[in-house]
């Protein structure tokens, strides 16, 4: 019988594994590159809410323009996710971002030449959501493809801690640039960082997934996305508490910019601040993600993580002082990855490899595209109720999604585990020789 390690080995062990997918150089390759140019999409993400906001004062305009850049990841992500899983995922991703460069490239010109209007940041917001709609699934998609089965819980923790370092950073060096040297500068870097991404994902050397057959028409192929979700209880029930958190608690991103100057009194300075604090949080959750091996218990980690999402959510809304605000915040991001973490590791691990673009896609419209309705209810509704009641009342939505879900998680598990033995999660196949 082996000796038990200490448990300082233990730890240090469980470290290491919790960075394991980074062994696949393609991996490696999409994290340097991705990282960088999310940072880049913080900084215009921020400095995007506070042009709109110094431009118009009205949060009705900014649930509006958040309305705009979300809603095409709703309508077409199903489009996107049908070319998913027909064409090599890598040079998707090598489009979009390029079209995104574009777009980033055209809005910094715009604002630096001092001829920006509303409309325009509209209809820019709004073609980024169309790319968004391809892009997303095919990011999703393609964690499978660098790392196989074998790492993809851990690929998707930190693509996830990718995501929430770069919103920490992105936000705080927005409130710098912003401040001193306007927004359009921070829509230039961004333009730039993506040359990052399309560099590691032209580097790579990956073996492309088979396509599905096209015997049958697109239609019937997307409709089948659609009916896998819905017939598979436990990956509805999911989808559609996170589209229940989406809507409802979400929105509290788009109206930081009226807590950061009008309730906090903290200016552009305060908005970078709330932000990367709700960033630093959802950063820790996913790296305490990074380092689980399996899938066993996630499902009482959603319910917890939703119900303690809405309570610190429904306290924030109330607090005048940055340092408290600051606080909660930190728990609103950490709980709100853990859940939405959580829910993607345990979708990805239930769903076969010939559909998953397509599941992917269904998994975007809930999580992007229910946001853009929740924005635009979220902006009207504070124009009335104000930003802090319109914000505690999502927030108690969420609360009790979270009770519903728990009550119904005994009856879903059966099943979730058939389907996770079924796609043989532990003895994948790694895409590439570890190196």
């Amino acid at each position: 019988m082996p000796e038990p390690r200490p448990s300082g080995a233990r730890f240090r062990a469980r470290v290491a594994g919790g960075f394991r997918a980074l062994r696949h150089r393609n991996f490696r390759l999409f994290f340097a590159g991705q990282l960088i140019s999310l940072i880049g999409t913080w900084m215009q993400s921020v400095a995007q809410s506070w042009l709109v906001y110094r431009l118009t004062g009205s949060s009705a305009l900014l649930g509006l323009v958040g309305f705009s850049s979300q809603i095409p990841v709703f309508l077409m992500s199903p489009i996107g996710g049908l070319v998913v899983d027909r064409r090599s995922r890598k040079h998707i991703i090598i489009a979009t971002q390029s079209v995104s460069m574009l777009l980033a490239s055209l809005l910094a010109w715009v604002t630096l030449n001092g001829s920006v209007q509303v409309w325009q940041i509209f209809v820019l917001s709004a073609l980024l959501g169309v790319v968004n709609a391809f892009d997303i699934p095919a990011r999703q998609a393609f964690l499978v493809d660098m790392v196989g089965r074998e790492d993809l819980i851990n690929a998707i923790a930190l693509n996830s801690s990718m995501f929430n370092g770069a919103r920490i950073v992105g936000p705080a060096i927005a409130g710098l640039l912003v401040a001193v040297i306007g927004e359009g500068w921070c829509f230039f870097a961004n333009a730039i960082s993506y040359v990052a991404v399309i560099g590691g994902l032209l580097a790579m050397r990956i073996s492309v997934h088979p396509p599905i057959a096209q015997r049958a028409s697109a239609w019937i192929q997307i409709l089948e996305g659609f009916r896998f979700v819905t017939v598979t209880k436990p990956i509805r029930a999911i989808l559609f508490l996170l589209g229940l958190v989406s809507f409802a608690g979400m929105p509290y991103a788009v109206l930081m910019p009226i807590f950061a100057d009008h309730i906090l009194h903290e200016g552009v300075r305060g908005l970078g601040i709330l932000m990367g604090v709700s960033g630093a949080g959802a950063l820790v959750a996913a790296l305490l993600l990074a380092t689980r091996r399996d899938v066993t218990g996630l499902g009482r980690w959603v319910t917890m993580a939703t119900a303690v999402f809405g309570i610190s959510l429904a306290i924030f809304a109330f607090t005048t002082r940055i340092w408290l605000a600051a606080a909660f915040l930190f728990i609103v991001g950490f709980s709100m990855m853990i859940q939405m973490g959580a829910s993607n590791t345990l979708i990805q691990s239930m769903t076969p490899d010939h559909i998953r673009g397509r599941v992917m896609a269904v998994y975007s419209m809930m999580f992007m595209g229910m946001a853009p309705f929740g924005a635009m209810f979220a902006g009207f509704m504070a124009e009335r109720l104000g930003a802090p009641a319109t914000i505690a009342a999502g927030a108690i939505v969420c609360v009790a999604g979270a009770a519903v879900f728990g009550l119904r998680l005994p009856s879903l598990r059966p099943a979730a585990r058939e389907l996770i033995v079924a796609q043989q999660m532990v003895a994948g196949t790694p895409a590439e020789d570890v190196s």
